[in-house]
C-alpha cells in the first residue's frame, strides 16, 4: 500500500528523470524527509538496515551518486577524500570539523564573490564549491 511518504518520494524521483524502484523510494523517504542534512554512504547504510531496508552498501553508492547526477543532492568532498551527499541542492558552502568530521552549512551571507576567473573558451562555471577547514581552538593542527 503507498502512503503519503512513498508517493511524494516517487514524485520527487520522477520529476528528477529517475524510475523510482522499491529501494530509491525507501533511501529518498530516509535522505529527504528528514529536512536538509549531510550523510556519508556508510551512514545511510546502517539508516537502512535499521529501518528494515534489505540493500547493500554498494547499492547505497550507486542510488547517492544517482541521485546527485539527477539534482536531487549534491556531493561534498571533505577530509581525506571523505564524500557527504547533502540533501540541499542549492549552491551553498560548508564547513569541515576536522575533528569531529562534521559537515556544517556556511551561513548564506557569509561568503561574497567580488572576483572569479573567466572560464576557458566554451566554459561555464558550472558551481562553486567551498569548504572552509575548521578544528578545536584547544587543538594543535
Amino acid at each position: 500500500m503507498l502512503n503519503r511518504s512513498n508517493l511524494l518520494a516517487m514524485r520527487r524521483l520522477k520529476e528528477a528523470g529517475l524510475r523510482p524502484t522499491r529501494q530509491r523510494v525507501a533511501l529518498a523517504r530516509l535522505l529527504l524527509e528528514t529536512g536538509p542534512r549531510h550523510v556519508t554512504a556508510e551512514e545511510l547504510f546502517q539508516e537502512a538496515r535499521t529501518a528494515g531496508i534489505p540493500v547493500s552498501l554498494a547499492t547505497i553508492y550507486n542510488t547517492l551518486h544517482q541521485f546527485t547526477a539527477a539534482g536531487l543532492m549534491t556531493e561534498v568532498v571533505a577530509g581525506s577524500g571523505q564524500s557527504y551527499f547533502d540533501t540541499n541542492p542549492t549552491s551553498h558552502y560548508h564547513y569541515f570539523d576536522k575533528t569531529t568530521g562534521e559537515i556544517i552549512d556556511v551561513p548564506e551571507d557569509a561568503i561574497q564573490f567580488t572576483l572569479l576567473p573567466e572560464p576557458p573558451p566554451g566554459k561555464v562555471i558550472d558551481r562553486i564549491d567551498v569548504v572552509v577547514r575548521i578544528r578545536n581552538a584547544q587543538q594543535r593542527s
